[in-house]
This record gives C-alpha cells, sequence and structure tokens, in this order.
C-alpha cells in the first residue's frame, strides 16, 4: 500500500485559485489548460496510476502543481514537462512551499511534451521503467502518448486523464464504433483499459467536455517489432482514412491480391475489425510479396 509524506499538502481551490491570481496566470483554451482543484481527485489519480516511492514518473502539463504535489506525496521521483513558460517557473515555488521533501525529488522542463527526448531527460529514464501519470492537453493527448511511447522504450505505464471522447477511443476494440487508429496504435505497445469517469466540477476552468481516465501497460518492447512498425502504422491509416472501405478498396494500390493470401486475411473486411496483429501481418505479407 502507497504510503503518503504527511509533509506535503495538497492544493485546493482557494490554492489554486491564489497562485494563479499571484502569478499572474490565467488558464488558456489554446494549451487546453483546465486545473485540477480537488485534493480526493488527485489521489484517487495517483492511487489507480499504483505510484510507489522511489517510482520514476512522468508528468506532463503539471500546470500549478495540483497532480504534481500527489505524486511526490508519495516519494516518487518525478520529472515533471511543462509547456508553458510562466507556469514552469512557478512550480518550484509551489512545491517548496507545500512539499517539505519535494523539491530534492523534482525535475522541471520547460518545453513542449512533443519535442521531448530521451536526452532532454534525466539518465535514469534511458535506465529504468517509468510510469506516466498526467491530466493531459484535451487537444493534444493521443499525439503525446503516441510520440513517448515511441521514443521511450522504459515508459512501462501510464495512467493520464483525458476527454471522455479521447479515452473512449483509447480503449475501443476492433469492431466497435470508437475504434479507430489511436487505438490500434496505441495497441501496438500493449494494453490501454478504461480506470474511471471524472466529474467536471473538479477542475478550474470546468470543461464542457466530460473526462475519463486510462490506464495502460506496455506489452511489446521495441526491440520485437519497431523496424516495421512506421509502414504498419502507414496501412492503419489509410484503412481508417476511408473507415467505410473494404480493405480491398481503402489498401489500393498498397497491398496486391497475394499479400492477401499470404495473410489470410479478407479484402472484404474493414480495417476497423482488424487488430494490430491483423494489420502487422498484412505489412508482413507485403514484404514477402515485394521480396
Amino acid at each position: 500500500m502507497t504510503q503518503l509524506d504527511s509533509s506535503t499538502t495538497l492544493l485546493g481551490a482557494s490554492d489554486i485559485r491564489r497562485i494563479a491570481a499571484e502569478a499572474g496566470i490565467s488558464p488558456t483554451k489554446k494549451l487546453g489548460q483546465n486545473f485540477v482543484i480537488d485534493p480526493g481527485t488527485v489521489r484517487r489519480i495517483v492511487r489507480e496510476a499504483g505510484i510507489e516511492a522511489d517510482d520514476l514518473v512522468l508528468e506532463v502539463g503539471p500546470g500549478l502543481g495540483s497532480l504534481t504535489l500527489g505524486i511526490l506525496e508519495c516519494d516518487a521521483e518525478l520529472t515533471a514537462v511543462e509547456i508553458d513558460r510562466s507556469l514552469a517557473r512557478r512550480l518550484p515555488q509551489t512545491v517548496a512551499a507545500y512539499s517539505e521533501t519535494g523539491a530534492s525529488r523534482i525535475h522541471i522542463i520547460n518545453q513542449d511534451a512533443l519535442a521531448i527526448k530521451p536526452a532532454d531527460l534525466p539518465d535514469e529514464y534511458s535506465e529504468r521503467d517509468f510510469t506516466l501519470v498526467a491530466n493531459l492537453p484535451y487537444n493534444v493527448a493521443t499525439p503525446i502518448l503516441l510520440t513517448l511511447l515511441q521514443r521511450f522504450s522504459h515508459l512501462d505505464r501510464f495512467l493520464v486523464m483525458v476527454q471522455k471522447e479521447v479515452a473512449d477511443r483509447l480503449v475501443a476494440a476492433p469492431g466497435s464504433k470508437t475504434y479507430g487508429a489511436p487505438s490500434a496504435k496505441i495497441a501496438w505497445y500493449g494494453k490501454a483499459a478504461p480506470a474511471g469517469h471524472i466529474g467536471r466540477n473538479v477542475f478550474w476552468p470546468a470543461p464542457n467536455v466530460d473526462s475519463a481516465l486510462v490506464s495502460f501497460e506496455r506489452r511489446h518492447r521495441e526491440d520485437r517489432i519497431s523496424d516495421h512498425r512506421d509502414s504498419v502504422f502507414a496501412l492503419v491509416d489509410a484503412a481508417f482514412q476511408q473507415r467505410r472501405k473494404t480493405l480491398h478498396a481503402a489498401l489500393r494500390g498498397r497491398i496486391g491480391d497475394y499479400a492477401y493470401q499470404i495473410s489470410g486475411i479478407d479484402p472484404t473486411r474493414r480495417g476497423e475489425t482488424l487488430t494490430i496483429e491483423e494489420f502487422l501481418m498484412l505489412e508482413q505479407a507485403v514484404r514477402q510479396e515485394q521480396a
């Protein structure tokens, strides 16, 4: 069971508004900023993520520090990536004020998470498995997840809060209405699962969409099939670009009849019915056909 650091105090609604006012910070729609103001929700996220003392954690979009303090409360080692310069500058002050020991266990990077590379993070993140825990901006949640999974083979699991519509797509199974390219691509790396709903009233400002938690565990290491990831993803994108078409129509010019015979996949099926393993089988058949 996670042991909480009693020297850390979490932020409530009044704390969030006061810190924002003192720093002259206003949430911006452009960056998808909706700050969590409920300590109970923060502890729920950290609990669902399974964070323990000395765990290595990455947080994207720490904002004013609500979830940051919740992670530090577990005595974890944390790197926080924040694109907003004002928020990145303010965060160390908040950590120092609300956590007696947190300042020694946090590393803050003022950068776009989509641009982050292994060399930008402490060396530990290239040597040890780590967990992503984040309240992700709704407009870039999926690109951030896929980018980080691709670049960091030690990103072993995540627990993220995203727009419910995004969450539904990330965890969707083949054949469902919400299954799409993001669903298949996430499955390339491992298993995503729903982890609960989040009410709108825990945010400031309150969003006009519902939110949900998504958990993930990596199953496939990059050394297994990484050489062919890009070509498999290209097939996924093409199949879902015109999702109502059959594979034969949607992938015309990319896959010949012989490749379907080799793979054993019926060309009259639609892309929305294929697992990521079947997309890989198709890609392998294309390479065999061209050999």
